[in-house]
């Protein structure tokens, strides 16, 4: 039996009830004094928490995909590289960083500090990361982000350039920690830099919600927090307003894994002229209100429309197809988007391009998602245009 599968966790849930029950019912058997009624009571209590925890993990794993198969979970996986299959052919600004009254402004470490191979060293050989805060002036939001700078970005010939932007989405609820330490975007960004495999760019590394512990999906809730607009009006006006980053759209995506992989698909098909390429790990297809999200769509006799226009399938079939390019990774075993991802790679059609990872075994976990960002941030860095444009010069 699979690890995920329903056979298996409703034959070790069966087991763990007969395993309370036979307790109940041999434990006036082992009441007695002596070695042997204790070392009895000893092995039905933990016979008995060993098959409750285990019903309890399988449940756990079915839920968030962690683990999808037994050689998963037992460590015994394919760390080889990936690759990506086409499916389709087809204003005044700072030096670096931030300054403490503008939409870009610096923060504490956030524990970036703690994070190891983060560039440490002269930035116009090896970049730096920036502990921010996004100011959101339409949203109103206060997003925390790390914002990786490459050498280049301090080097004398590139002074009058501006650099491309990927905007990096955790899942929920993991924040911008995971994208450093357990992601490791800004390691391997210098890595693909070092090795020619990448254009010079300013990643910008960010968490899905802007109303934690709400989960705000990136959608714009009726009288609650616009989300969607922070991503694609704020998060860009503030970056144009402090960093040295291209302005038109050719220069722009958007990348996440999990519920920020189903963010990075939205936005750029919800608003082409702002990411025109968005690359998603392990992402979904369509956003949904659960305890989590709260009522994302409202109420009343539009809210079903918001919500279908959400589902990305949906539009692909009912709304004019958006002329943007989109990665999408899954897994054959091991991952319950699978299905999905081939409805929507199949839904696809011009001008839209898609282009795919498909292992044949991986979880929805980092172990999985590690090997997939490396070839995820070069075939993003071939769809952004670098140089863009000839800046003037900033004064000092």
């Amino acid at each position: 039996m699979g690890l995920t599968s329903r056979s298996l966790f409703y034959t070790v849930t069966f087991g763990a009830v007969l395993c309370v029950a036979l307790m109940v019912w041999v434990w006036p058997r082992l009441a007695g004094r002596g070695v042997l009624p204790v070392l009895g009571r000893l092995g039905s209590i933990l016979t008995t928490q060993l098959a409750i925890m285990a019903a309890l993990l399988l449940a756990v794993n079915s839920w968030g995909q962690f683990y999808g198969t037994w050689g998963q979970l037992l460590g015994r996986v394919d760390k080889a590289p990936v690759n990506v299959n086409e499916m389709t052919q087809g204003a005044p600004y700072a030096t670096v960083g931030a300054s403490k009254d503008g939409l870009v402004q610096p923060a504490g470490p956030q524990g970036i500090d703690k994070v190891g191979g983060i560039p440490r060293g002269p930035a116009e050989k090896e970049g730096k990361v920036q502990s921010v805060r996004i100011i959101g002036q339409k949203s109103r939001a206060i997003n925390p982000a790390f914002v990786y700078l490459p050498p280049q970005y301090f080097q004398k010939q590139y002074e009058r350039h501006r650099f491309p932007v990927m905007v990096v989405i955790s899942g929920y609820p993991g924040g911008i920690m995971n994208l450093a330490q357990h992601l490791q975007v800004p390691q391997t960004a210098g890595t693909l830099l070092a090795q020619n495999k990448m254009q010079p760019t300013i990643i910008v590394m960010v968490r899905p919600t802007i109303a934690p512990p709400r989960d705000t999906e990136c959608v714009d809730v009726p009288d609650g927090p616009q989300a969607e607009t922070f991503f694609t009006k704020d998060l860009p006006d503030a970056l144009k307003s402090t960093y040295r980053v291209g302005n038109d759209p050719s220069a722009w995506g958007v990348l996440g894994y999990s519920s920020g992989g189903t963010c990075a698909l939205e936005l750029a098909m919800r608003q082409p002229d702002v990411y025109p390429a968005a690359a998603a790990l392990s992402g979904d297809y369509k956003v949904g209100s659960d305890p989590t999200t709260g009522k994302l769509f409202g109420s009343g006799p539009d809210a079903k429309q918001r919500q279908r226009e959400h589902d990305l399938i949906w539009r692909l079939e009912n709304m004019p197809v958006p002329r943007v390019s989109v990665l999408v990774t899954s897994s054959r075993k091991g991952e319950k988007n699978f299905g999905e991802t081939e409805k929507f790679l199949k839904a696809v059609k011009q001008p839209m391009t898609a282009s795919s990872i498909i292992l044949p075994e991986g979880s929805h976990n980092f172990q999985t998602w590690r090997r997939e960002i490396g070839p995820a941030l070069e075939w993003m860095s071939q769809q952004l245009t670098f140089p863009q444009d000839t800046a003037d010069k900033p004064k000092q």
